[in-house]
């Protein structure tokens, strides 16, 4: 049994100042974490925070209801060391997935004045971009919905831009709109999915774009889906808590210091507050959760089922050190003082965590959505320099045979119907030219260049010939 470290929750927020969209586990063992971190050293504070899930997971929100909104996170630091933190910064849950009285509730708790900061998980497709250009999908159901029916929104750029309406329609100041996915230049594309919904040079337009901040941040802390395996490891360590969450002890949140309206003082809880989170951003995306979706693919491929398992692939980690070294870091610009071995090599150890279990076909999921800002963003720079892309190129082919091959697994991903009919119509190297060709993934700048698609295709073929563990082998006795 590991050793256990109780942190007792020590007061409970007097009000709510921040409403959370994306009632998700991710959340709730980070920005949470932080939060009540803030509420323990202060005592009674006026963050206390709202969450609402915008999706299908109803059970959640009446677990947290029955606890009064009380949960535990547990950190493991490997197999020997666990933390468990009693949460309860959370003073409120919602469920809105159904658009009824509690959509309302949303919205009238987002226009109070009491609330100054509204954040967000809703996963990179919540926001209703094309994630090759970054502009809103017009044409989305959703979306489609939201024009047509502004005061009942059912996305979470619709519920935003709702709130704002009404705000400045009471006269009351704007929110902060805090993005905490996994996007390049969050803050902007926030702003981008919101002002994409209403009249451009309207009233409001005009007001949200002089009033409303939306500043970037970049956040890092890897949280499992949770399954039957963590609520029996919960158990044993005596947690018989249905909300609980599981993660890695580490964790981080940097955050472009931008709230007009005021915020907790996050730095004195080890956020990093700075002018601009791009450089950051930019090395989370590319060499941590790029890391992760070449994981996925490739080690889903490869016959293993959780990042424990495949980073322990000789080969495998081999080949993720060369991505991170040779294709990931050329691309970065860092601060003074950032050492981007280091944070590889913590990577490489974060990754062997054998405690989390992290399933690679959960980082696998919405592919579509991932790959611009994790690998394809970079391979437009390393083209540029006249450098290889052979990693990233193998990781693009391991997602099209992922997403096209009898698999024993369901490909979760908004473009699952577009990749069945490339799959039953096109083979070979067709089906990697029908891929490259998905202008919703593949920029055309990038899609067009001969040697990007060049690289790709051997990289398929080399793969349907050896297999993808005998490339592997190939790969890392070259490397």
């Amino acid at each position: 049994m590991p050793v256990v470290e109780r942190v007792p929750s020590v007061a409970r927020a007097a009000d709510i100042g921040i409403v959370h969209l994306g009632l998700g586990a991710f959340h709730r063992a980070h920005q949470a974490v932080y939060l009540q971190r803030h509420l323990n050293r202060h005592g009674a504070s006026p963050w206390g925070v709202c969450s609402a899930n915008l999706r299908s997971n109803r059970t959640l929100v009446e677990q947290l209801r029955e606890q009064q909104c009380r949960y535990t996170v547990a950190e493991y630091r490997d197999r020997e060391q666990v933390t468990l933190r009693d949460i309860r910064v959370m003073r409120e849950a919602l469920y809105v997935g159904d658009g009824g009285e509690e959509l309302q509730q949303l919205l009238q708790r987002m226009a109070d004045p009491r609330t100054r900061i509204v954040t967000l998980t809703v996963t990179e497709k919540g926001y209703c971009l094309n994630p090759a250009t970054g502009q809103l999908r017009l044409q989305d159901p959703a979306i489609v919905h939201d024009l047509a029916h502004p005061q009942t929104p059912r996305t979470a750029p619709g519920i935003v831009l709702e709130a704002l309406r009404r705000r400045h329609a009471a006269g009351i100041p704007a929110f902060t709109v805090l993005c905490c996915d996994n996007m390049p230049d969050n803050g902007q594309r926030t702003r981008q999915a919101v002002m994409g919904l209403e009249e451009q040079g309207s009233e409001l337009a005009q007001w949200i774009e002089q009033q409303v901040a939306f500043p970037g941040c970049m956040v890092d802390r890897i949280v499992p889906a949770m399954d039957a395996q963590a609520f029996i490891g919960l158990q044993q360590l005596g947690c018989q808590d249905p909300a609980a969450v599981v993660c890695e002890s580490f964790s981080q949140w940097v955050i472009e210091d931008h709230f007009p309206q005021g915020r907790p003082d996050w730095e004195v809880e080890g956020v990093q507050m700075v002018a601009d989170v791009r450089p950051f951003e930019t090395m989370k995306l590319r060499m941590l959760n790029g890391s992760h979706s070449l994981l996925a693919y490739i080690g889903l491929l490869a016959g293993h089922e959780t990042v424990f398992d495949a980073i322990g692939d000789p080969d495998l980690l081999r080949f993720i050190q060369c991505y991170m070294g040779e294709e990931a870091a050329p691309t970065l610009s860092m601060p003074v003082g950032i050492d981007i071995a280091g944070y590889a090599r913590d990577l490489c150890a974060r990754f062997a965590n054998d405690s989390l279990q992290h399933r690679l076909r959960q980082i696998a999921m919405d592919g579509s959505q991932k790959l611009p800002q994790r690998w394809l963003q970079g391979a437009q720079q390393l083209l540029d320099a006249g450098r290889d892309i052979d990693c990233i190129a193998l990781g693009i082919a391991a997602w099209i045979r992922y997403c096209t091959q009898p698999l024993p697994h369901v490909v979760e991903d908004p473009l699952n119907a577009v990749f069945a009919d490339l799959a039953g119509s096109l083979e070979g190297a067709q089906r990697v030219d029908g891929f490259l060709d998905l202008q919703q993934v593949f920029a055309a700048e990038l899609s067009a260049r001969p040697a990007f698609r060049d690289a790709v295709h051997r990289a398929y073929s080399a793969v349907e010939h050896t297999g993808m563990a005998g490339h592997l082998k190939n790969f890392a006795a070259h490397n």
